[in-house]
């Protein structure tokens, strides 16, 4: 596996793969990575000859007061689980690398309406910074086809009304949900949980599941 940081370098190494007619992947993450990601690996390895695993902690999509300083980074760690994994490229930039020109003067991707709900209502910005890096992202990759996960589903929306919108010959594969086994949806961010936390967000997700159950029941 090769492990890049430069963008020269990444996009060499594409149109290299490309020239030579094979298809590219890209599963883009912010690292801290646990058997979800690996599931989306695993995709990307089915619909392409190459995958290009992005590591990049983005700073534009945190808000004011959010954990972009805490937020877990393990970069030896997700190195070697990629490498074991069967990953062709990890392409893993720092912020100056993503914005040369610094992040306060980055030109932003906005997609209006899908991004405003939701989550988006509460996090306001948040998904014009997740849609600036990807068109960053997907730019210096040129894959032709982009891997997420369920779990965040507006995301995925957004970023389908991205691609159609750009008309990126990109297709988009949603993953389904990888779940503890108590029920709670993998994340990055899970290990910074209390015990207490985990606790209830497994109980909530296990009544949420017997409401389906007893409603898809009384279908």
């Amino acid at each position: 596996m090769r492990s890049l940081q430069q963008r020269a370098d990444l996009t060499k190494l594409v149109s290299g793969w490309r020239s030579g007619g094979e298809r590219v992947a890209v599963v883009p993450t912010m690292g801290n990575l646990h058997d979800g990601h690996l599931s989306l690996v695993r995709i990307a390895k089915v619909h392409a000859d190459r995958v290009v695993v992005t590591l990049f902690v983005n700073p534009t999509q945190f808000g004011e007061g959010e954990d972009f300083a805490t937020y877990p980074r393990s970069l030896d760690r997700d190195t070697q689980i990629l490498h074991e994994i069967g990953a062709d490229a990890l392409f893993a930039p720092d912020v100056r690398t993503i914005y040369p020109f610094g992040v306060e003067n980055a030109t932003r991707v906005s997609v209006p309406g899908l991004a405003d709900d939701l989550c988006g209502a509460g996090r306001p910005g948040h998904f014009d910074g997740v849609t600036t890096v990807l068109t960053r992202l997907f730019t210096l990759s040129q894959p032709d086809v982009a891997v997420f996960g369920q779990k965040d589903y507006q995301q995925q929306l957004v970023v389908r009304r991205l691609v159609e919108d750009f008309g990126l010959p990109i297709e988009i594969v949603t993953a389904p949900i990888v779940r503890e086994p108590d029920g709670l949806a993998m994340s990055s961010r899970n290990s910074n949980l209390s015990v207490e936390f985990v606790v209830l967000a497994a109980a909530r997700f296990e009544k949420v599941r017997l409401i389906d159950n007893v409603t898809a029941t009384a279908r």
